[in-house]
C-alpha cells in the first residue's frame, strides 16, 4: 500500500522479530492442520467399524425377524438398513473432508463432514416419523410375536450395536456425532425390545413395546432436530457459540498502535474449525515491520480464543472502507 513507507534497510533489530513470528506462525498452522487430519483419520475409521457392524447386523435382523414373525424386529431391521445407508455416506463425506486445499476449494473439503451430517439428519428424521406412525398402529392393534426369539435378538442387537456406540463414543466431529446418534437410536430401541420382551413372557401386554418405542423415537427426533439446526448454522456461515464479536472488536481495539477495528467476520467450517476476517485502521507512518507486529498480536489473542484461521487487512486513518462488516452497527457500549 502506498499510505505506508516501505522498510528497505538490508538489517535491522526487528528484523530478528519478524523471523521469530513468522516461524511462530507458520508451524502454529501446521499443527492445527495436522491436528485436525489426525482427528479426522480417526473419525472416519470409527465411522467405517460402525459401518460395517450395522450392516452385519442388519442381514442377522432379517433373518432374526422372519424366524420369529416378529414386525418389531423386522421394522428395526428396515430401521438398521437405513442407517446403514447412513453410515455409508458419513463413510464417504468423512473421508473426503480430510481433503486438503486445491483449485477449486480454497478452504479444502472440511464442509463436506457437515454436508454428510445434515443428509443423515434428514434420513433419520424420516426413518424416525415412520416409525413413530408405525408405533401408533401397533399400539392400537398389537400383534403376537415369539418373545423368546424377541429377547434373543434383543441381547444381540444390544451386544453388537453397543460395541459401536462405543466406537463412537466421546467423537467431537458434527457427522460423528449425528452417526453417535443413529447407534443410540439402535441400542434404546433394543433395550425397549428387551424389556417388552421380558413383560411379554410374563403377561400377555404387547402394547408395552410401542409404548417405549414412541418414548424413544421421540427422543431421537428431538436430537435430531437439534443436530439439523446446527448444519444449518455452519453452512450459513453463523457465529459459532462461544464467540462474542463485540467482546472480539474491544479487545483487539486495546492492542497498541490499533485504532480501529471494522468488517469483521467469524464463521466455522465445520463446526471445530473457526475462520475469522476484519479490517484494521492504523496510523498511516506504520511500518511494515509495525505491522507484522500487530498481525503477530491479533493471531495471538485469536488463538487464546479457538479462533485457527486468521486474515487481517490493513487500512490507514482517515481512508474509507468499500465494504460493510455485520458488526458495524452493533453498540460499544
Amino acid at each position: 500500500m502506498d499510505e505506508f513507507p516501505r522498510n528497505n534497510r538490508k538489517q535491522h533489530p526487528k528484523d530478528h522479530d519478524r523471523d521469530r513470528m513468522r516461524s511462530h506462525d507458520q508451524p502454529h498452522d501446521q499443527n492445527v492442520e495436522h491436528d485436525h487430519h489426525l482427528g479426522s483419520s480417526l473419525e472416519t475409521r470409527k465411522i467405517a467399524v460402525a459401518f460395517w457392524l450395522n450392516l452385519g447386523f442388519t442381514l442377522v435382523e432379517i433373518v432374526g425377524g422372519l424366524l420369529t414373525n416378529s414386525m418389531a424386529v423386522l421394522s428395526d431391521a428396515l430401521h438398521d438398513m437405513g442407517d446403514s445407508l447412513s453410515l455409508g455416506l458419513a463413510w464417504y463425506f468423512q473421508g473426503l473432508s480430510q481433503r486438503g486445499v486445491d483449485h477449486k476449494y480454497t478452504y479444502g473439503y472440511r464442509r463436506f463432514s457437515v454436508l454428510g451430517a445434515l443428509i443423515n439428519v434428514v434420513i433419520l428424521s424420516t426413518g424416525s416419523v415412520v416409525i413413530l406412525y408405525l408405533s401408533i398402529q401397533r399400539l392400537f392393534s398389537p400383534e403376537p410375536v415369539e418373545a423368546a426369539g424377541m429377547l434373543a435378538m434383543a441381547v444381540l442387537g444390544i451386544l453388537v450395536n453397543g460395541a459401536a456406540v462405543w466406537q463412537m463414543w466421546g467423537s467431537e466431529d458434527l457427522n460423528a456425532k449425528v452417526v453417535s446418534l443413529h447407534l443410540l437410536e439402535d441400542v434404546l430401541g433394543w433395550v425397549a425390545v428387551l424389556i417388552g420382551s421380558v413383560v411379554m413372557l410374563l403377561v400377555d401386554a404387547p402394547w408395552i413395546d410401542s409404548v417405549l418405542s414412541l418414548g424413544i423415537t421421540l427422543y431421537i427426533l428431538y436430537h435430531a432436530i437439534r443436530n439439523m439446526k446446527k448444519a444449518l448454522n455452519i453452512i450459513m456461515q453463523k457465529v459459532p457459540p462461544g464467540i462474542d464479536l463485540i467482546r472480539i472488536r474491544k479487545q483487539l481495539e486495546l492492542l497498541t498502535d490499533l485504532q480501529d477495528v471494522h468488517d469483521l467476520h467469524v464463521w466455522s467450517l465445520d463446526g471445530r474449525f473457526i475462520v475469522m476476517t476484519l479490517h484494521v485502521r492504523v496510523a498511516p507512518e506504520k511500518t511494515i515491520m509495525d505491522l507484522e507486529q500487530i498481525k503477530f498480536l491479533i493471531h495471538e489473542e485469536m488463538r487464546k480464543l479457538g479462533i485457527h484461521h486468521v486474515t487481517v487487512e490493513f487500512e490507514p486513518s482517515g481512508s474509507g472502507c468499500h465494504l460493510s462488516g455485520p458488526v458495524e452497527g452493533l453498540q460499544m457500549n
